[in-house]
């Protein structure tokens, strides 16, 4: 490892604020049904569950990603989903600091790990909090976005050899909605859709820098972890939604702007595109014909028809 905790402040600081500008909660939210349930060992695998109102038939959920350098639950408005019927979980996740201590190679498999067990747990304790545990969501806003990305592209990661019935079940979601979103941890991929960027690290194990001078040697590891790299005719339909454009606002600041262009999900829709997996990309003058916003996205996915 070279210089980490530098990089944790840098990136931390690059990422502006924790919650985005629309993912804000509305001050009168109420209290998790459940809170701080374990769904692993580590004292930051955990998770707060946001049920709707009332009783009836099993609702759908959205599962909500928190921090990847700093441990952290969040979730957005809730009003925007109780209406509907849909229960909202907020994860917290192992970070890449925690696995920097551990010497996790690479750092970032401890996130992503995370996030697939997390989607497990909630099946396997579907009938607990009366869920459907065919109609699952997974999303973030900002970091959160990436290992929700993660989930709805890696393919099925059940392991039904595993004596653990949480690992055994599926990973499998319904859709994916990805907020300012950075879908990829190769440094080559993030500088060719926003020329200038730097984010990510320790992701791959060492400085941004470091990883972009590594990048052919570190292949195998981006190929296994990056959501980009994943992408398949099966993954999971995904929307992303930036408030910013294509061009800068003029009162931004570069490098919180670069982080969070919708330059990433354009370029990300275009590998999409060639490999035959469903995305939807929203910003400013750049609306999508289905889907009103990644709000509405969720709900129409969460609500449709079972295949």
């Amino acid at each position: 490892m070279r210089s980490i905790p530098s990089f944790f402040a840098l990136y931390a600081l690059a990422l502006g604020v924790l919650i985005s500008p629309g993912l804000t909660v509305a001050a009168d939210k109420p209290l998790p049904a459940e809170a701080d349930v374990p769904y692993g060992a580590h004292p930051h695998q955990l998770l707060d569950v946001y049920l709707p109102p009332g009783a009836g038939e099993a609702r759908p959920v959205l599962v909500w990603f928190g921090g990847l350098w700093e441990p952290a639950k969040h979730v957005p408005d809730l009003n925007r989903f109780f209406p509907a019927g849909i229960a909202v979980i907020g994860v917290e996740v192992r970070t890449m600091k925690d696995a920097v201590a551990d010497k996790a190679d690479p750092p970032i498999s401890y996130v992503m790990n995370d996030a697939i067990r997390a989607v497990q747990f909630v099946r396997v304790n579907a009938a607990r909090w009366n869920l459907d545990p065919r109609r699952i969501a997974v999303g973030g806003g900002s970091q959160g976005s990436l290992p929700a990305l993660f989930v709805g592209c890696a393919g099925e990661r059940a392991n039904p050899d595993s004596t653990d019935p949480v690992e055994r079940a599926s990973s499998k979601v319904t859709c994916v909605a990805a907020y300012r979103s950075q879908p990829s941890i190769d440094p080559k991929q993030m500088q060719e859709w926003v020329p200038g960027v730097k984010w990510g690290a320790p992701a791959l194990g060492g400085s941004f820098e470091d990883s972009l001078a590594r990048r052919e040697e570190l292949l195998p590891v981006i190929r296994k972890w990056s959501p980009d790299a994943l992408l398949n005719p099966g993954a999971a339909p995904i929307y992303f939604e930036n408030e910013w454009g294509l061009k800068k606002p003029d009162d931004i600041e570069e490098g919180n702007y670069k982080v969070h262009s919708p330059a990433w999900a354009v370029g990300f829709q275009k590998l999409a595109e060639k490999v035959g997996a469903t995305v939807n990309v929203k910003y400013p003058g750049h609306p999508t014909e289905k889907f009103k916003d990644i709000w509405n996205f969720i709900a129409q996915e969460l609500k449709s028809p079972l295949p």
